[in-house]
């Protein structure tokens, strides 16, 4: 069977990933979201800028607290730090491109101060790029500029620039009345990762509503309304499908019986592990590791 993409995050849903090379900071990806495990680009954030084109089909998109579909022929900025996971129904063909916004200037420099930080430091997630507004048509005409450059021979990182410049001037101008909008956003998907983090360090024991809630300081209601406005999932649907994860990787890459991993990753009952698993992966965890092994 043909081996899934994965996204490699840490702990705190940092992208494991380098994007470019240090002195060129940049990398371009044409992507199938429907080849990644789950067919999703699971949850994960980077300290780069993201800009991504539906080039075929559509994908469900859940950026910071929004959710939306973004259709064949728009585009999406994702900004710094911000949390994201794509979904695709069928197969689809996303090129994007990731950079860090150092590429266009150093920090200390008049360019990155007046230009960039106002965009990476606002409370703006994302923006949706649609061909029917003109500035946004006009920049999703630049990234595919960008992505065809790329796939040349005759590419330079000098013409990449110089067209990333030209889209981030069109993102600067038109973004300001867009800050503001999401009040204290940044603040939310602090409290969101704080609140994940507690459940990866504690996944394998007995955890309370009231606890993940305690550790950022916030009622039990709150905690709720944060996961699903931030994951769209409760945080015991999201602690059961992290302890499935950590499960499905004990199977993949260790001879535990699945008793024990079923003990190892929380749950206290291996008959519901096994009913569980089998739910969420379509599998049995016997034939999952068997698949993996394959």
């Amino acid at each position: 069977m043909d081996v899934l993409c994965k996204t490699r995050k840490d702990e705190s849903f940092l992208e494991q990933m380098q994007h470019g090379e240090a002195e060129f900071p940049f990398r371009f990806y044409r992507e199938d979201v429907w080849e990644f495990d789950f067919h999703c680009i699971d949850w994960h954030w980077h300290p780069e800028v993201e800009f991504i084109y539906a080039e075929k089909g559509g994908i469900s998109c859940f950026v910071g607290t929004e959710q939306f579909t973004l259709r064949q022929g728009s585009g999406l900025f994702v900004n710094s730090g911000v949390l994201h996971r794509y979904e695709a129904t069928e197969s689809v063909s996303v090129p994007n491109i990731v950079f860090s916004p150092e590429l266009l200037g150093i920090k200390t420099g008049s360019i990155y101060q007046k230009y960039i930080t106002p965009v990476i430091e606002s409370d703006i997630p994302c923006v949706l790029l649609s061909p029917a507004v003109d500035w946004q048509y006009a920049v999703l005409r630049r990234l595919l500029h960008i992505f065809r450059l790329q796939e040349t021979e005759a590419c330079s990182e000098m013409q990449t620039v110089s067209s990333l410049l030209e889209v981030w001037r069109q993102l600067f101008l038109h973004t300001e009345h867009l800050s503001g909008q999401a009040l204290n956003d940044k603040g939310r998907r602090a409290q969101l990762q704080v609140m994940l983090q507690f459940i990866h360090a504690n996944f394998n024991r007995h955890i309370t509503l009231k606890e993940i809630a305690d550790c950022v300081h916030i009622s039990e209601s709150s905690a709720l309304q944060l996961f699903r406005q931030g994951i769209r999932l409760s945080p015991v649907a999201y602690l059961i499908q992290y302890r499935l994860k950590r499960a499905a990787d004990l199977l993949a890459n260790t001879s535990q019986t699945i008793v024990s991993i079923a003990y190892d990753t929380g749950f206290s009952d291996a008959g519901y592990f096994c009913r569980t698993f089998r739910k969420y992966y379509r599998q049995t965890a016997m034939e999952y590791r068997k698949s993996q092994s394959g």
